[in-house]
């Protein structure tokens, strides 16, 4: 579990630094370049690298973590709390939905949807429950839906990306986003914030399925 925790953090770390060392010299970049910054330029951090190094992060998460290391799972529930939800988007936000970094990422933008207001959340999968048939079965029951309770089950399917299979946890997370945009479009008249959380239900479904047939992969 310790080379498991290496490779982890290796991964990650390569490619926060890569992309951030790729922005600062895009920000940087004189208007008339001499010679001096196409060198500068031709030495930069590759793109390619960088999409492989954000890859194999995703695959450290997803494939090498386990449910007999709880501070491995610990650090994935919580991963966008203590580097940023800004360094996951920089790392995956751009990977198609139908591959792992893809799919991890919408997993943890459902999250950050939940935890910055849970109050609405919890209002909305009472709402959208009820109407959602048995997508709230396949989430998971919550009774009563309160702020600490969906808190709790988003947490909980993220959990599951490494102590149970990463189909199960997003046929989870698929359910949950349905439900909400039920929810949501039903007390709020914003179709297109209903749309949205439809979308990223319907691309973890998609995953999910990819997963269980062996389809799941890195972006190519």
């Amino acid at each position: 579990m310790q080379a498991t925790r290496a490779v982890l953090a290796v991964d990650c770390r390569l490619a926060r630094s890569l992309a951030l060392v790729s922005q600062r010299r895009a920000h940087h970049r004189p208007s008339l370049p001499g010679g001096r910054a196409f060198d500068e330029l031709a030495g930069g951090p590759d793109p390619v690298e960088v999409a492989e190094a954000a890859e194999r992060c995703a695959e450290a998460l997803v494939r090498r973590s386990g449910p007999d290391d709880q501070a491995v799972v610990q650090r994935l529930v919580h991963l966008a709390d203590t580097e940023g939800l800004e360094t996951l988007a920089e790392l995956w936000a751009k990977t198609p939905a139908d591959t792992i970094g893809g799919s991890l990422w919408r997993l943890y933008l459902l999250r950050a949807l939940v935890h910055n207001s849970p109050e609405r959340a919890a209002a909305e999968f009472a709402a959208g429950r009820s109407r959602a048939g048995a997508a709230e079965v396949v989430a998971g029951v919550v009774d009563p839906p309160g702020p600490d309770e969906v808190r709790r089950l988003v947490d909980e399917i993220l959990t599951g990306v490494a102590t149970a299979d990463f189909a199960d946890a997003l046929f989870r997370a698929a359910a949950f986003a349905h439900v909400l945009a039920i929810g949501r479009s039903h007390l709020h008249e914003a179709p297109q914030e209903a749309g949205r959380i439809a979308t990223l239900s319907e691309q973890l479904l998609h995953a999910g399925r990819l997963e269980l047939d062996g389809d799941l992969g890195p972006a190519r």
